[in-house]
């Protein structure tokens, strides 16, 4: 399962059952810790998650930013709840990179703001899917 991590929003995407691609799956409306992960984890249990990989927020030079320290206290919370791996992956660029695949798509403003954050979710995974395979 792959996480986009905001603070209004949690992009989620799932693999198929053999890990090779990510589907954007929902976005999950944040309103507090305990809720958003036992969302998270409802959802993770409901489709038989072996591993979350969330995404990392860093910025362009690899430092950490404001978000990282956000993201990073909620892997926290998250994995201290979850009976699975949760690991973390570099997003840079992942939602501009949608962002510019969407709107080269023409696909409307109000529209793109419902469908970025799963599909940068989706995004992340398929990063992290991807690196796996080279390995």
């Amino acid at each position: 399962m792959g996480l986009d991590i905001g603070k209004k929003t949690i992009g989620v995407a799932l693999s198929d059952p053999v890990g090779l691609t990510a589907q954007p799956v929902t976005t999950v409306k944040r309103t507090t810790f305990v809720k958003d992960i036992e969302a998270v984890l409802k959802l993770a249990s409901g489709n038989e998650v072996s591993t979350i990989v969330a995404g990392l927020p860093l910025n362009m030079d690899g430092t950490h930013s404001p978000q990282t320290g956000f993201v990073l206290k909620f892997v926290d919370r998250l994995r201290e709840s979850a009976s699975m791996p949760v690991e973390t992956w570099d997003e840079r660029l992942s939602t501009a990179a949608v962002e510019r695949v969407l709107i080269e798509g023409d696909i409307s403003r109000s529209r793109r703001k419902e469908v970025v954050d799963k599909l940068a979710a989706s995004y992340i995974l398929q990063g992290y899917l991807d690196s796996r395979r080279v390995e």
